[in-house]
C-alpha cells in the first residue's frame, strides 16, 4: 500500500506541472483569438489583454520549465544525453582545477 501511495503522489507531483502548463497555453490562446476576434466586430475597439496573456505566459513558462529539469536530471542519470548536456565536473578541495603536465 505505501509503494502504490508514493507512485501516484510521484504521479501527481508530475501532472500538476503538466496541467499548469497547459492552463497557461490556453490562457495565451484565448487572448489571442479574443484580440483576433475583436478585430472583426465593428461596434467593439480591440483591446489586447496584457495582463492575463503574461500571466498565462508565467505559467506556461514555469510548468514546461519543471517538466524539461525533470527530463534532462532524469536522462544525465541513465547517461541518455549527448555532451552537450553533461553535468560539468567542477574541481574540488580534494581534487585539482587543471591536470599536472
Amino acid at each position: 500500500m505505501k509503494l502504490l501511495l508514493s507512485r501516484f503522489i510521484a504521479i501527481l507531483i508530475l501532472v500538476l506541472p503538466g496541467l499548469l502548463a497547459m492552463k497557461g497555453f490556453l490562457m495565451m490562446k484565448d487572448d489571442l483569438f479574443d484580440y483576433l476576434a475583436m478585430h472583426g466586430d465593428e461596434t467593439a475597439a480591440p483591446v489586447f489583454a496584457w495582463l492575463h496573456f503574461a500571466g498565462g505566459l508565467v505559467i506556461f513558462a514555469a510548468g514546461m520549465s519543471f517538466l524539461g529539469g525533470w527530463i534532462l536530471t532524469r536522462d544525465r542519470k541513465r547517461n541518455y544525453v549527448g555532451p552537450r548536456f553533461k553535468e560539468k565536473h567542477r574541481a574540488g578541495p580534494g581534487r585539482p582545477s587543471k591536470p599536472a603536465s
